[in-house]
């Protein structure tokens, strides 16, 4: 994939307990604003069933991805995060994207994914509550953030019920949306109409 390309597609875990709600505020607002989704599974080809039970097929396997290829990957969350490990080459794949300057995104169950591969031990972060995290005895209590999203350099982290602040930081962390970030967000989580007129002028 070409540097021109991969700088406009953005990466989507999915698998099994996939948590829906989380990530269709920035997947379907970053596909307005001319980036390409591709979803990322276990395997190419083999579907993954959501919460919701709906089933999606993944275009890509994840020994597949490769940083370069990507501007972000987006970690949704999953109760199969606190169920062992069966996530767990999700987050050495975000360990690879980091490691290479490329964004990560994750949000709720993920957080704690990343807890668990030591990658919020040194980095400012959030999560659903502090606690959450400690509980996977990570040693990163003391950047933990109360906050509804945060970005710290090339990571985003966001609790389960904060998918629109979440897209905000992503977008920011892209230069989606530049100008009128603070509209959209009003707009999506505030219902401030004053935000609709903003966002389309």
């Amino acid at each position: 994939m070409g540097t021109e390309s991969a700088t406009k597609t953005v990466h989507l875990a999915v698998y099994d307990t996939f948590a829906d709600w989380e990530t269709g505020h920035a997947t379907a607002w970053l596909a307005r604003a001319g980036f390409t989704v591709r979803t990322v599974g276990p395997a190419a080809g083999e579907p993954v069933t959501t919460i919701a039970g709906i089933r999606i097929v993944p275009d890509l396997a994840l020994d597949d991805l490769r940083p370069e290829d990507s501007a972000l990957l987006i970690l949704p969350g999953a109760e199969k995060y606190d169920e062992g490990d069966e996530l767990a080459p999700f987050t050495a794949k975000a360990r690879t994207f980091l490691d290479a300057g490329v964004p990560v995104a994750a949000i709720c169950g993920a957080t704690a994914g990343l807890a668990k591969e030591g990658l919020l031990d040194d980095r400012p972060h959030t999560s659903a509550v502090s606690f959450y995290l400690a509980a996977t005895g990570y040693k990163g209590g003391e950047h933990y953030v109360d906050a509804d999203a945060v970005t710290a350099g090339d990571l985003i982290t966001a609790g389960p019920t904060e998918p629109v602040a979440f897209a905000r930081e992503i977008f920011a962390r892209l230069g989606a949306y530049e100008g009128k970030r603070d509209a959209w967000f009003r707009l999506f989580h505030d219902s401030d109409p004053a935000a609709f007129v903003e966002l389309n002028s």
